[in-house]
């Protein structure tokens, strides 16, 4: 068997069903959607981040190598720094038109600043 590790299924309740199938808990990852269908939004941020503002990119539908690809161009872009996780993007800086420029020139067209 493989994973066969006990100490990873504690408190699991067992069912006498023999078509019953463990659930790990784990998500499938959605399937990316086409550039032109993303609906981004662009916003500021300024909570709990010790006063320091960040833009912030929601909306993303896609696996997360997809993201972190994007995240990494407008990193890259901006000349910044920042992070891509949990569905969303995160610039440093107040860079909401730089960003929504380079979203539409790489065909992000539904893409808008809230």
């Amino acid at each position: 068997m493989k994973d066969n590790d006990w100490k990873s299924r504690l408190g699991v309740m067992y069912s006498t069903n023999p078509d019953f199938q463990y659930n790990t808990g784990e998500e499938e990852e959605l399937e990316t959607r086409p550039v032109e269908k993303q609906l981004l939004r662009i916003s500021l941020d300024k909570r709990n981040r010790g006063g320091k503002m960040v833009t912030l990119i929601t909306g993303f539908v896609g696996t997360s190598d997809d993201l972190t690809t994007l995240g990494k161009l407008l990193k890259v872009k901006c000349g910044v720094g920042g992070s891509a996780k949990d569905g969303e993007i995160i610039i440093q800086g107040d860079l909401r038109k730089k960003v929504l420029d380079i979203l539409q020139k790489e065909g992000y067209i539904k893409s808008r600043i809230i």
